[in-house]
């Protein structure tokens, strides 16, 4: 295995050359980048994938929203079609990914959701509403550097933190851990909520090695929610089957052994598109636990696909429930964030 890694390593310095070179055009203005004329928050990430954007997105939904009208962005990951697209009652995840409609499905039209792989095109897009909304949420924007964030969050998860990546392909990092200068603030996401004191210090020494000298570092956990079944037909039992699409499965692998008697799971690649064989496989799965009652249990991410094949009797007889996850600050870092918005994007405090 060491070998194999020793092997990729001139990949990686080359990968690495690719990306700074790229970064380096941007920070001398060679390569264009601009602001936009509506306010905008970057969610984003150095290393590929699991690290927890879509919650994050959604917890600044709830944060921001009673203050200000607020739209998302973003290229809509695995959808089957292009350009500019705004969701609305007909739309589908396969037109407009499975985290922009799970988005949608949660907030309705209190947030407008859109989609473009081109951000400033889409931002543009944005502006011709008659509606335009007070700020936008980028998700998974931090290397989309033809558009300048107003402020910009890098997430890293406590257990696979940037500063012990290395670039693809040896590591998962897309660009070098000096990227992470270009963040206002870095939010470690999928912290145990028993961690020590001494702990969060070290994480943040860590993590200040490669960003700003004053560049804020806050602690996000987990929160997971009651199952809901997807049918509205049955009660949850407590035998669970796990499938996901995950990047990372494992902090819900982790919370449904603890909480729940977990007899088998099955994971697919981030932004699985389920298949008839896939269901098969499933299906066959359960019977095999028949005489433990089971209910097949799933992230929200992947309930938004699936239930658009209920009608179709997907996994048939055996009830389907998604696992509710949001993200959680606590209240100390909550206040510092809503007066970190308004000061770099509004420039007022909410201090008292």
């Amino acid at each position: 295995m060491r070998f194999l890694l020793f092997l990729l390593f001139p990949f990686a310095g080359l990968y690495d050359l690719v990306t700074w070179v790229r970064n380096v055009l941007f920070d001398l203005r060679i390569l264009p980048s601009q602001k936009s004329e509506i306010p905008t928050i970057s969610v984003g990430n150095l290393r590929v994938g699991g690290t927890g954007k879509t919650p994050m997105v959604e917890y600044l939904i709830r944060l921001l929203k009673i203050d200000y009208s607020l739209a998302t962005l973003s290229r809509g990951y695995g959808r089957k079609t292009k350009g500019y697209l705004k969701a609305g009652s007909s739309s589908s995840a396969s037109q407009i990914g499975d985290e922009p409609f799970q988005i949608y499905e949660k907030f309705g039209e209190e947030v407008g959701v859109y989609v473009s792989e081109k951000r400033v095109l889409g931002i543009e897009k944005i502006r011709e509403n008659a509606q335009k909304p007070d700020l936008i949420i980028l998700d998974d924007a931090f290397q989309h550097r033809y558009l300048t964030p107003d402020f910009s969050i890098l997430l890293t998860t406590w257990q696979q933190p940037f500063f012990r990546d290395y670039v693809l392909p040896v590591g998962r990092l897309r660009e070098n851990r000096k990227g992470a200068k270009r963040a206002d603030l870095v939010i470690v996401t999928k912290s145990p909520s028993r961690r020590s004191k001494q702990e969060e210090e070290n994480y943040i020494h860590q993590i200040r090695k490669y960003t700003q000298p004053n560049t804020s570092v806050f602690f996000a956990s987990l929160k997971y929610g009651v199952p809901k079944s997807l049918s509205d037909k049955s009660d949850f039992q407590k035998n669970v089957i796990l499938f996901t699409g995950l990047a990372d499965p494992s902090s819900m692998i982790e919370y449904c052994q603890e909480k729940f008697t977990l007899l088998t799971s099955r994971h697919f690649p981030d932004h699985h598109e389920y298949t008839d064989r896939d269901f098969q496989s499933l299906q066959e799965l359960a019977r095999s636990y028949s005489s433990e009652n089971p209910v097949f249990l799933t992230t929200e991410k992947d309930g938004v696909k699936v239930k658009s094949l209920l009608p179709k009797g997907f996994l048939g007889e055996f009830p389907i429930f998604v696992l509710p996850i949001e993200a959680k600050l606590n209240p100390e870092n909550e206040e510092e964030l809503k007066n970190l918005i308004q000061r770099k994007i509004f420039g007022k405090s909410t201090e008292r």
